[in-house]
């Protein structure tokens, strides 16, 4: 994964997600708000550049005070390979599964998970945004031993 901070590569981003509107809407927002000065201290993540298929957004790790805080951890992504999107949420670079978040993405109602072993974390996913957010989650959740719902 490579995090972009540059301006240039900002903007060019921002006019690629325009072009996917309204899949991208959650990333794209998130995208706006580091361009332009990055008040909730988030990071910009590609799978590659310039020619990327996942973009995913989190708060930067320094900034993760509370492990259980799913609130505080949330992360946005934007696929266009489904198959590099598992890639990205198998990296442990990419997604700290031993931390509880939210993910925006593709799913109606149920916006939290249940560790299936006490003491495991809490994941959770947030309805509106691409199709195949939630199996591939919920998949790469399950072998990590937690599941979502």
């Amino acid at each position: 994964m490579r995090i972009l901070t540059c301006p240039g590569q900002l903007q060019r981003l921002e006019d690629a997600l325009r072009k996917s509107l309204p899949a991208s809407l959650p990333v794209l927002g998130a995208v706006m708000t580091v361009a332009r000065g990055n008040p909730a201290a988030h990071q910009v993540l590609v799978d590659s550049w310039p020619d990327f298929a996942v973009v995913l957004t989190r708060l930067h790790p320094e900034e993760l005070a509370d492990p259980g805080d799913f609130y505080a951890n949330q992360l946005t992504a934007f696929y266009r390979e489904e198959g590099a999107w598992r890639a990205v949420l198998g990296s442990p670079e990419a997604v700290d599964w031993s931390r509880a978040f939210q993910m925006q993405g593709e799913r109606g109602g149920e916006p939290c998970a249940e560790p299936p072993v006490p003491g495991t974390r809490l994941t959770g996913l947030s309805p509106g945004m691409q199709d195949g957010v939630h199996e591939a989650v919920s998949e790469v959740a399950a072998a990590k031993g937690l599941r979502v719902k």
